[in-house]
């Protein structure tokens, strides 16, 4: 069956960095667009990152454009997310999904606080 599993989350000062991972299992991956996306309690879970196929470059919300870089390793069907300069807006759990399905990780705590 899919599995999608996060982690790398972590609290962190306002200006550090962070770097999240998703390994998957149960499908083809190198077929499949990949998608980070962060929720906060009590607001919809919104896209941060879309990682395409075939080394195409990935897409970003711009609320992080400039400081998350995402990307993808077939060899080892993991997908990452590179935070930098994180904010305390940024603080919320951070999923993974795989495209044109319902299958998502369990999800990876991001605190961002002084």
């Amino acid at each position: 069956q899919v599995q999608l599993v996060e982690s790398g989350g972590g609290s962190v000062q306002p200006g550090g960095s962070l770097r999240l991972s998703c390994v998957a299992s149960g499908f083809t991956f190198n077929r499949y667009p990949m998608g980070w996306y962060r929720q906060v309690p009590e607001k919809e879970r919104e896209m941060v990152a879309w990682i395409p196929t075939g080394g195409s470059s990935s897409d970003y919300a711009d609320s992080v454009k400039g400081r998350f870089s995402a990307s993808r390793d077939d060899d080892s069907n993991t997908i990452f997310l590179q935070m930098n300069n994180l904010q305390p807006e940024d603080t919320a759990v951070y999923y993974c999904r795989r495209s044109n399905s319902n299958y998502w990780g369990q999800g990876t705590q991001v605190t961002v606080s002084s």
